[in-house]
């Protein structure tokens, strides 16, 4: 039987980068909340 290895943390957020990466709804919402946390701290 194989044995599962644990992934690092490291792999993990580049997975998980990469995915984001082709999901363009959320990277759309990602830019929207960046944005509205820079108008925020203008006020």
């Amino acid at each position: 039987m194989r044995r599962i290895r644990k992934r690092s943390f490291e792999e993990l957020v580049l997975e998980n980068k990469e995915l984001l990466m082709k999901d363009e709804d959320a990277l759309r919402k990602i830019e929207d909340r960046l944005e509205q946390k820079m108008l925020n701290k203008a006020e």
